[in-house]
């Protein structure tokens, strides 16, 4: 079942900038009574509170800092829908010489971010009916790209716990929603030399709040995107979403 988002309340990590300030502002326009905007300096969501006013609310979120993150889910009682869209890449290879170095950083923000994180607001959404729970993850969850590979490896790893947690929250009424980006237009895809191809943050914001309306898993915003969902689809639907009983090990 789905989840209109009008007079619900949102929580969005990486607010401030990209996709994160797209979804606040998705959020804002279909009629979210309050955005809580996590981000890592309050002062960095001046500009959201200074254009939506009292809609969003600044607070402190730092997926490397397990204590704010217990500490906004004490603060943010009301949250109806959480958004982790906060997210870190390294441009390395798996046989660059700072491989590991770049796998433990992605692997602490990107993987240990989303448990902490499900970790902290679970009770909270349980509390106040179900709600959902979405997750940027990745076309690079599904398909290993050399020059990013420990970033692919943290994705799929978000994205398999992304799996889990829909199994596990569904006994409270929580959707639970996996988002696969291509590249988007933000810093992370310049750094990662998708400049060119890159497509507007809006195109994600939208795709999300239409999956949590409609209670998707799977959400393919952009053209490249929806390639892979399309090539995945049969995978998807035949063993990703299936219920599964037994135990394959």
């Amino acid at each position: 079942m789905g989840i209109p988002i009008q007079n619900k309340t949102v929580l969005v990590t990486g607010a401030n900038r990209g996709i994160g300030r797209a979804i606040v502002e998705e959020a804002i326009h279909r009629g979210a009574a309050k955005v809580y905007a996590a981000v890592r300096k309050l002062e960095s969501a001046n500009s959201l509170v200074e254009e939506f006013g009292e809609r969003v609310v600044p607070i402190r979120v730092d997926l490397e800092d397990p204590a704010s993150i217990t500490t906004a889910a004490q603060e943010a009682t009301d949250v109806d829908v959480v958004i982790n869209n906060a997210g870190v890449l390294k441009t390395a290879s798996a046989v660059d010489e700072h491989a590991i170095e770049s796998l433990q950083y992605e692997f602490e923000v990107n993987v240990l971010g989303l448990v902490r994180i499900a970790q902290a607001f679970a009770p909270v959404l349980k509390a106040n009916g179900g709600g959902a729970l979405a997750q940027l993850n990745s076309v690079a969850s599904i398909k290993s790209f050399a020059d990013v590979a420990t970033y692919s490896a943290s994705k799929a790893a978000s994205y398999s716990l992304t799996q889990g947690l829909r199994d596990s929250l569904r006994a409270q009424g929580t959707l639970v929603v996996s988002v696969h980006p291509g590249p988007i237009q933000t810093d992370m895809a310049d750094h990662a030399g998708f400049t060119e191809i890159a497509e507007p943050p809006a195109l994600v914001a939208t795709a999300v709040f239409d999956a949590i309306a409609d209670g998707e898993f799977h959400v393919w915003p952009d053209s490249m995107a929806k390639q892979f969902g399309g090539a995945y689809q049969s995978f998807a639907e035949n063993v990703v979403n299936a219920e599964m009983n037994e135990n394959p090990v």
